[in-house]
């Protein structure tokens, strides 16, 4: 038995393991090694684009659900995200470049997996094919994508924030803190602004050069993602209660009028994620609005913030809740491509695409996970027909359906309790 797994990404990438540990034989199929989108900076796979935060590790979040439910079903990149973890408080963030090559070295030297560096051109409907191809999918595959789906596909537009160098950002003005955090110095680097320096900072802002896209006919951005530049347009307090918010980052028992904050981004302590700051501002006014921040305003930029568009189906009536199209039966289809939105959830969904297709091919699905679980719910929700237009979003409980009679307070960790109940009984079948 043997199946095409198209894109060594998050979602390709869980797919092909889970597969592979069923001992089902998979070519894998990722074009990296010689051809490779702007945004990407390496050929390892899972490579993380955006920020190296895989977010919320508290168990009665969402996000942190939905990752405890991966762990149970022996998750290939929750194994790489724990195993290179790096402090970021109640977040769970990542050193990339060791998450990325223990992803790569894991899928390499399994003997069911065959790695094919070749772009893909075509699906063959009569091939178990599972399409992990990421939202940045474009030219002829995107094209074959598109004869399955009828040519139902979205887009919104996803932006990237800077990384710095440690040594350039000036401890005179920074100081370590997590938010709410008063016992310890913190994970997060915070640098402080005064009302007079964030009006400075802010005006820097408005004026600032955004780099031309010309294919945005429609500037439709994920929420999740905005461009700060973007939010600072929607008015002069919006950063102040979004990412440069003060609450609970007082230091010397004052608290700043604004802060940006600075998140590691590898394990060696030399590289920080500008938290939020995601943009697509000219390279030149990158530097000289984060120069407005008085602790850096000597920074070294080692990366800049990017703007890429990404592309994703409109799945209710084109897929089932297996990650299956309704009408090629052959086909699975997983990670943002599919609908789904995040790191986390992409991941998830190529290892749940994986059992069902390996359930598939095995005769029948026999078992499946309900909106009860984290899991299950995001399936649900994105191929939910009543959904005439698919909007992505991040796992949340407002997708979740489980029945509760309780107390409000308790809610979250009945849900928690009995989906994590759920998904260890599915784990024993599957």
């Amino acid at each position: 038995m043997e199946v095409k797994v198209i894109g060594a990404g998050l979602a390709g990438s869980e797919a092909a393991y889970q597969l592979a540990k069923r001992g089902i034989r998979v070519k894998l199929y990722e074009q990296k090694g010689i051809k490779r989108h702007p945004a990407f900076k390496t050929d390892d796979f899972s490579e993380l684009i955006c920020s190296n935060s895989l977010r919320s590790d508290d168990l009665y979040n969402a996000v942190g659900l939905l990752k405890e439910e991966m762990r149970t079903l022996d998750s290939l990149i929750m194994k790489a995200a724990d195993k290179y973890r790096i402090p970021a408080g109640k977040s769970l963030a990542v050193d990339r470049v060791g998450f990325s090559k223990y992803i790569t070295d894991t899928i390499r030297s399994l003997p069911e997996i065959t790695i094919i560096n070749e772009e893909v051109t075509d699906i063959d409907d009569n091939v178990p094919t599972l399409i992990a191809a990421g939202p940045l999918c474009e030219g002829k595959l995107s094209e074959a994508i598109g004869r399955l789906s009828g040519k139902q596909f979205l887009h919104f537009y996803d932006a990237v924030s800077p990384i710095v160098e440690k040594d350039s950002i000036d401890f005179s003005s920074a100081y370590y803190k997590s938010r709410y955090d008063d016992e310890n110095p913190g994970d997060y680097i915070n640098c402080p602004l005064t009302r007079e320096e964030f009006d400075e900072f802010y005006k820097a802002i408005i004026e600032a050069k955004k780099i031309e896209v010309h294919d945005i006919d429609d500037e439709k951005y994920f929420e999740g993602c905005m461009p700060f530049e973007e939010m600072a347009r929607r008015g002069y307090k919006t950063l102040l209660f979004g990412p440069m918010k003060p609450v609970g980052l007082e230091h010397d028992g004052i608290r700043p009028y604004a802060v940006v904050q600075l998140r590691k981004d590898n394990a060696i302590d030399t590289l920080y994620n500008v938290v939020g700051f995601q943009t697509h501002l000219t390279f030149k006014s990158q530097e000289d609005v984060l120069k407005k921040v008085p602790a850096l305003r000597d920074v070294h930029i080692v990366r800049y913030g990017v703007m890429h568009r990404n592309t994703y189906l409109n799945s209710p009536n084109i897929i089932n809740n297996r990650y299956q199209f309704i009408n090629y039966p052959n086909v699975f289809i997983a990670g943002q491509i599919s609908g789904v939105e995040g790191y986390v959830e992409s991941a998830a969904s190529g290892l749940y695409a994986a059992i069902n297709m390996a359930q598939y091919l095995n005769g029948e699905i026999r078992y499946e996970l309900g909106p009860d679980t984290m899991i299950g719910a995001m399936a649900n929700y994105i191929s939910d027909r009543n959904i005439s237009k698919l909007e992505p979003m991040n796992a949340n409980f407002g997708i979740f359906r489980c029945a509760y009679e309780g107390k409000k307070a308790d809610k979250k960790k009945f849900y928690v309790d009995h989906a994590l109940k759920v998904v260890k009984e599915y784990a024993e079948n599957v």
